[in-house]
């Protein structure tokens, strides 16, 4: 646990910036950990989301207007807090034309800007399947894009109703077909019902797919409202899947049970440097 007073900068930066993280949105448990790094996976458009996972703690229903001038307020916290790489995902906006992938490329374009030695990583959502969205993310220049599966196919109807498990795999392809020096990622909640053997069939999916980096961390559920947990996976089993997934070609797999998908993200990317400077 951090000390007293080590979580202040990036507390206070959020503050008066009148910015959101994941981080506190979706009530992460290693908030206090990476705020005392100086680390946070800032949120935007938002807070209000547009699906209805029963995994997400983040709030539902109709999303605010965006606002114009928050690229520059993300790039400002960024040069604030001395960032050298910066997460940036938001809520998922299907009431938006293109799922906000404008804004998305306005704020990875304002940190190259204020920041150009800083390293972009972006979580991105569907986007519904436009290929344009996509485009406009990935022309932006971001070093890593990440879109998280969060479980196996079976699942999704009742974790990801208004998601498409291929519509996934899919995005995740076509960033490769864009340019395929930007780093792919995605992302696997364990827990909820899933068996290792539908595990390992999705991790051979998200590589037959292009995927660089994979990460999987354990499901807690943010209330009881939300899906139960079903299982509690061990530590050793977690560790289980890392030598499969690196023999699968994987770049980086990041596996126990309080790994998030932007926890250490720069250690990971780093991974993915070493193994392939090009991206592939």
């Amino acid at each position: 646990m951090p000390r007293a007073g080590e979580m202040a900068d990036v507390s206070s930066v959020l503050a008066d910036l009148k910015l959101n993280t994941v981080c506190q949105s979706a009530i992460c448990p290693n908030m206090c950990q990476c705020f005392a790094r100086k680390t946070a996976t800032f949120m935007i458009m938002g807070n209000i989301c547009t699906r209805n996972c029963t995994f997400c703690a983040i709030a539902k229903g109709k999303p605010s207007e965006l606002e114009a001038d928050e690229p520059e307020r993300i790039a400002a916290a960024v040069g604030r807090l001395s960032l050298k790489y910066v997460v940036i995902t938001s809520v998922t906006r299907d009431d938006l034309s293109d799922g906000g992938a404008a804004h998305f490329a306005k704020t990875i374009e304002a940190i190259h800007s204020a920041c150009p030695e800083t390293l972009v990583e972006v979580l991105v959502p569907d986007f519904q399947g436009l290929s344009s969205a996509l485009e406009t993310v990935a022309d932006a220049r971001p070093a890593v894009i990440n879109h998280n599966i969060e479980t196996v196919p079976r699942l999704y109807k009742e974790v990801r109703p208004l998601a498409n498990y291929h519509r996934s795999l899919d995005l995740i392809s076509k960033i490769k077909e864009i340019d395929s020096r930007i780093v792919t990622k995605s992302g696997i909640m364990l827990g909820l019902g899933e068996t290792r053997e539908e595990v390992l069939e999705a991790m051979k999916d998200l590589r037959f797919s292009g995927c660089n980096l994979l990460t999987l961390g354990q499901y807690l559920a943010p209330s009881s409202q939300h899906h139960q947990v079903v299982s509690y996976v061990t530590p050793d089993e977690f560790s289980s899947y890392v030598r499969p997934g690196l023999d699968m070609g994987f770049s980086g797999v990041a596996s126990a049970p309080l790994v998030r998908s932007s926890y250490r993200a720069v250690e990971l990317f780093r991974e993915a440097q070493l193994k392939d400077p090009s991206g592939n």
